[in-house]
């Protein structure tokens, strides 16, 4: 890769560190779209020996390249995104793996195919992770910044995606009790 190709590919994806999310973190700093791709690419890190049969480099790869469009696109929380809000984060990953050389941009392509498709236990493993993220940041984020339907969408999130594993399900069920907790405690 040229190193002009680099710098102008990072300064597009550079974005995902100020484009924001839904949530926001302790100390009422908004999380960003990097802020939870980093967060999900550690907790692939920290699972890779629950699950010995899976490429947990995939996995990684799979966490930090997923929400690309988000630089393009901005965040769209899962409970607004439209079909149409989709189709468009998807044109906007294809309009930068085009800037890509044609190795890397189709090792990239490969790997949203996969998390499409969801078929493999790499791409399951990153799906059900990337919607405990979700949970575990919203669980770490003040109480006064939740929307309603979060206060039922926090304890259900997930769910299916998690069902394929035992070890997932536990921590489902732990996000749960710390949601379930927070709210309770009215914090």
């Amino acid at each position: 890769m040229h190193a002009s190709q680099l710098i102008d590919f990072l300064s597009i994806t550079g974005k995902l560190k100020r484009n924001t999310r839904h949530c926001w973190g302790p100390g009422g700093r908004q999380e960003s779209v990097a802020d939870h791709s980093w967060q999900l690419a550690v907790m692939a890190l920290l699972v890779a020996g629950d699950f010995p049969d899976v490429d947990i480099n995939k996995v990684v790869k799979m966490c930090l390249i997923h929400d690309f469009g988000e630089a393009i696109t901005g965040d769209i929380p899962s409970f607004y995104k439209t079909e149409h809000d989709k189709e468009v984060e998807e044109s906007a990953i294809e309009g930068l793996l085009q800037q890509l050389p044609s190795g890397i941009a189709d090792e990239f392509s490969g790997l949203f195919d996969e998390m499409a498709e969801q078929q493999t236990e790499e791409a399951k493993l990153f799906k059900a992770l990337d919607k405990m993220e979700a949970i575990a940041s919203h669980n770490e984020s003040p109480l006064d910044t939740w929307l309603e339907l979060e206060y039922t969408e926090n304890l259900t999130y997930g769910a299916e995606e998690v069902a394929y594993s035992e070890y997932l399900k536990k921590l489902k069920n732990e996000l749960y009790k710390d949601s379930v907790q927070k709210i309770k405690d009215g914090e």
